[in-house]
C-alpha cells in the first residue's frame, strides 16, 4: 500500500533587516514589496546588542526590524528569495556604503513562518543546515511548542532571547487565519 502525498501548505514570508542606519529600512522595505508583495505585518526597531559578528562589515550600532508579507509562499521558494534578499543588500551597498563607511549597509535575512516552526535561510553550511537547493541551506532556528517559541542549541542568541517572539506569534497568528480562510 502507497502513501498519499501531500503537497505542504503555504508559509509566512518575513525578513530580518539589520542596519546601523534606520533610514535603509525604507528602500529595503520598497524593493522587498516590488518583489513579493505588500508587507503586512512590521515590528519595531529594536537594538541589536546579542553579538558583534556583525561589527567588522557593518559597524556598530546595529538596529534590527523585520517585516512579514501579505502573500503566502511556497516554501520551496526560500532558496530564489534569500538570492533575491541577496541582490537587494548588493544594490543598496553599491549606493550606501560608501557614505555610511562600511562594506555591507544593510543585512536582510529572510526566512518563513509555518504554525510549527521559524525558517531561516542562509548561505552558508553547518551541521544543523539542510540544503535546499541553488546553492542555499535553511535551518529550522525556533520551534512552536506547547504554545511558545523555543530555541535549539545551535539558534542565533538574538533569536534564542525571547526579543522577537511577540512579533513571530503575530505573523504566525496571521498566518493561522489566512490558512483557515483557503481551506
Amino acid at each position: 500500500m502507497s502513501q498519499q502525498l501531500h503537497p505542504p501548505k503555504p508559509v509566512k514570508l518575513i525578513v530580518g533587516m539589520l542596519s546601523r542606519d534606520e533610514g535603509l529600512f525604507v528602500p529595503a522595505e520598497s524593493k522587498m514589496a516590488a518583489l513579493w508583495g505588500a508587507i503586512d505585518i512590521t515590528s519595531k526597531v529594536m537594538a541589536f546588542e546579542q553579538t558583534r559578528y556583525y561589527e567588522k562589515e557593518m559597524g556598530t550600532g546595529l538596529r534590527r526590524k523585520f517585516v512579514a508579507f501579505v502573500d503566502l509562499i511556497r516554501p520551496e521558494k526560500l532558496a530564489c528569495v534569500k538570492h533575491q534578499s541577496n541582490a537587494i543588500e548588493a544594490e543598496l551597498a553599491a549606493t550606501e556604503a560608501k557614505r555610511l563607511g562600511v562594506a555591507r549597509p544593510i543585512n536582510l535575512d529572510p526566512g518563513y513562518v509555518e504554525p510549527s516552526k521559524l525558517v531561516l535561510a542562509t548561505t552558508k553550511n553547518y551541521s544543523h543546515r539542510i540544503y535546499i537547493g541553488e546553492n542555499m541551506y535553511a535551518e529550522a532556528t525556533l520551534r512552536y511548542h506547547q504554545g511558545q517559541w523555543q530555541g535549539w542549541p545551535f539558534t542565533y542568541p538574538d533569536y534564542a532571547s525571547g526579543a522577537y517572539f511577540d512579533f513571530l506569534t503575530s505573523v504566525r497568528e496571521r498566518l493561522m487565519e489566512q490558512l483557515s480562510s483557503q481551506s
